[in-house]
């Protein structure tokens, strides 16, 4: 039997803004839409953050995720990952309120303070249509604050809910700060570890980049691990080819990436699942179902969402 891929999608996020993409879903009914599109076209989870549905600014308020998570229960069965990151300029407090309120199967986590920075997207895109886009992409002064508090704060506060976690690496050491909550019994195998790569303030998105993130995550977790990637921008298919041949899962979407291709931007979400899709079955691989990705990674099961 061959190996079975765990496709993610992140829909949305709250690196892009509305101005760079038509494709990008800023209201509920677009976010629950894109998500049920991913999913039917191979996505096994969808990773979810809210917008102002009118400026499509990033909305961490609990009250904004409420109208598209009853939309994707209803239609979907596929697994549901609510941030936490929400946007660097959040307290932690509010980044994790909405995982508390609706206790989901996934959570994402973030894993260390970083550098983040934007202001490279603006040798591309030029024109937009609300202030805050160009406030949000020249800031070069923003640190993402992920602290061993802050980190330990989340891991406290969704302790009793059952919702497992999509952690977040941007880098080698935030490996070695996951390494330190397992040793000190705070996150349970298996581990779902996400490395990220290309983003502008964490690791590189070369090859070796990709080989020494895997041989450290590999060294420290070993089989308590279930591994996975996110290219940003171009390098998203790239990254997610040399991750599934080399074993590991794969995050698509319009959060980490609007290109489906070298000089054309992607039309969905779904279209760059499908587009990950065609790397695992051309690999002679296997795309894994929602409920083979529960069994995977230890999940609750879709029921436990709480809305």
């Amino acid at each position: 039997m061959s190996r079975k891929v765990i496709i993610t999608c992140a829909v949305t996020g709250a690196i892009h803004t509305p101005s760079m993409s038509k494709a990008l879903p800023v209201t509920p009914q677009q976010i629950a839409d894109a998500a049920v599109d991913a999913a039917e076209a191979g996505a096994a989870i969808v990773h979810l953050h809210a917008r102002n549905p009118r400026t499509g600014q990033p909305d961490q308020s609990p009250e904004a995720f409420a109208p598209f998570l009853k939309i994707i229960k209803q239609r979907s069965n596929c697994v549901i990952n609510l941030t936490t990151g929400g946007a660097p300029t959040m307290t932690v407090d509010e980044r994790v309120r909405p995982a508390a309120v609706y206790k989901p199967e996934v959570a994402s986590l973030n894993m260390g303070s970083m550098n983040f920075a934007f202001f490279g997207m603006l040798k591309r895109f030029k024109k937009f249509e609300h202030d805050w886009e160009l406030r949000h992409l020249q800031n070069k002064d923003i640190v993402f604050r992920n602290t061993f508090q802050d980190i330990e704060y989340v891991l406290k506060t969704l302790s009793g809910t059952g919702t497992r976690f999509e952690f977040e690496c941007y880098d080698t050491a935030h490996l070695y700060n996951l390494n330190y909550f397992l040793e000190q019994g705070m996150v349970k195998p298996p581990l779902f570890v996400q490395t990220v790569f290309g983003l502008q303030g964490g690791t590189g998105a070369h090859p070796e980049d990709v080989l020494h993130m895997k041989r450290t995550a590999d060294r420290l977790f070993g089989d308590k691990m279930v591994w996975s990637v996110l290219g940003a921008g171009r390098n998203q298919l790239p990254i997610a080819a040399m991750a599934a041949a080399m074993g590991g899962n794969i995050r698509v979407g319009l959060e980490d990436s609007l290109w489906a291709a070298p000089g054309r931007m992607a039309a969905s979400n779904a279209e760059q699942v499908a587009l990950a899709r065609k790397i695992i079955e051309g690999l002679g691989l296997e795309v894994a179902t929602a409920d083979e990705a529960r069994e995977v990674l230890d999940l609750k099961g879709g029921d436990k969402l709480e809305v």
